[in-house]
């Protein structure tokens, strides 16, 4: 497929725990991305790719989102393509921090719309150890209980849409069999609760605004992190062309 190029830049947003790229010495040795952002500048898109704080609160987030997009796009609206938590951190930037004029669209890709089960699963078994833990090292939480179903129901509640902002979601859907055990666990405390998923977030959580696609594969293969299990058995899918397509129906739309 040939990525058409945009008039405006595309913003990038990871989820919870992640990062624009891990560098070395001057090497960069891991993008959270991988070969995403490489393929949209191909055409001569303007892709910039934020660097949030892993363990913040979505409203933290938002605000940090918010002073990337002022620093490096300052007068231009862009597209966002957010991940995961990332596609809070969006809803709430564009809702609550006066950033709906300044956004053209959001595309949230395995975004816990309202909530996963696998974080109420977590908090219940684990908040009561890892608190004081993250308090003694000086971590911040609040991220792991943003995602809760409670908080998103919530959330949902008091962040509504914007009007003049395009709305649109990619799920993922993880085929739980002898090839994916490092996913069996999760997907199935998500399934027992919420059917499909992609092994953290449920299709039904990951489903927002006027389209939705669902695409095969985990959580983290929807960002293109490769699955060693697939690459070995020759059933990786690079998620290149399916990125290349979003942009297409952005640019489609008339962006």
């Amino acid at each position: 497929m040939i990525i058409p190029k945009l008039r405006t830049p595309l913003v990038l947003v990871h989820g919870v725990l992640g990062f624009d790229e891990l560098r070395l010495c001057g090497w960069t040795f891991a993008r959270y991305f991988p070969g995403i952002v490489e393929a949209l500048r191909k055409p001569g898109n303007r892709v910039l790719v934020a660097r949030l704080s892993p363990t913040r609160g979505v409203a933290e987030r938002a605000a940090q989102l918010k002073d990337f997009i002022n620093r490096h796009a300052p007068h231009e609206p862009v597209h966002i393509l957010a991940h995961s938590m990332g596609g809070l951190d969006s809803r709430y930037m564009i809702s609550r921090l006066g950033m709906a004029p300044r956004v053209l669209s959001l595309t949230t890709i395995g975004t816990p719309h309202r909530g996963s089960p696998f974080a109420d699963w977590g908090i219940r078994r684990f908040a009561r150890l890892l608190r004081p833990v993250f308090d003694l090292c000086g971590v911040p939480k609040q991220a792991f209980f943003d995602l809760t179903t409670t908080s998103c129901q919530r959330f949902n509640a008091e962040v509504p849409d914007a009007p003049g902002v395009r709305y649109f979601s990619v799920a993922g859907l993880h085929e739980m069999n002898w090839r994916s055990l490092r996913w069996r666990l999760l997907a199935q405390v998500v399934a027992a609760a919420e059917g499909d998923n992609d092994g953290v977030v449920s299709l039904t959580s990951a489903r927002y605004g006027e389209d939705c696609e669902v695409w095969d594969g985990d959580h983290l293969t929807l960002v293109n992190w490769p699955d060693p299990a697939a690459l070995a058995g020759g059933r990786w899918q690079d998620r290149t062309p399916r990125y290349g397509r979003l942009v297409r129906r952005l640019a489609d739309e008339g962006f």
